[in-house]
């Protein structure tokens, strides 16, 4: 099963009429809008990609709307598959079980704010 997210881009005017399209909508779920910024959340579920596209496609062909574009997407077979990767793993990064490297040498990156792009291990 997958599910996506789905932004809906209208002009203000046709807000509100969309909305209730989309709440009686066999083929998607109305979340939320903004009327003032003319956009809506919807989602989309389908037993795979090509059932999820027909979805949005059937709601980009809508003549009200000016664009309809899938945001984020949960694959329930491509979360086990990484799920079961992640277990595999060792917890401790390979560089950290070293003896032969100095702690001090050793560069942190998971703060780009304040990342030495200088190098390091």
């Amino acid at each position: 099963m997958n599910v996506s997210s789905i932004v809906v881009q209208a002009p203000s005017k046709y807000i509100d009429e969309l909305v209730e399209l989309f709440k009686e909508a066999d083929y998607c779920d109305y979340h939320l809008h903004d009327k003032k910024r003319g956009k809506i959340i919807l989602t989309v579920e389908g037993e795979g990609v090509e059932e999820e596209i027909e979805k949005l496609v059937k709601i980009q062909e809508i003549p009200q709307v000016m664009a309809a574009d899938m945001m984020m997407t949960y694959q329930e077979d491509q979360l086990d598959e990484e799920i079961k990767l992640l277990n595999e793993q060792d917890p401790v990064p390979d560089v950290l079980q070293r003896e032969d490297i100095d702690i001090r040498d050793i560069v942190y990156h998971g703060d780009l704010k304040h990342k030495d792009f200088k190098g390091g291990v």
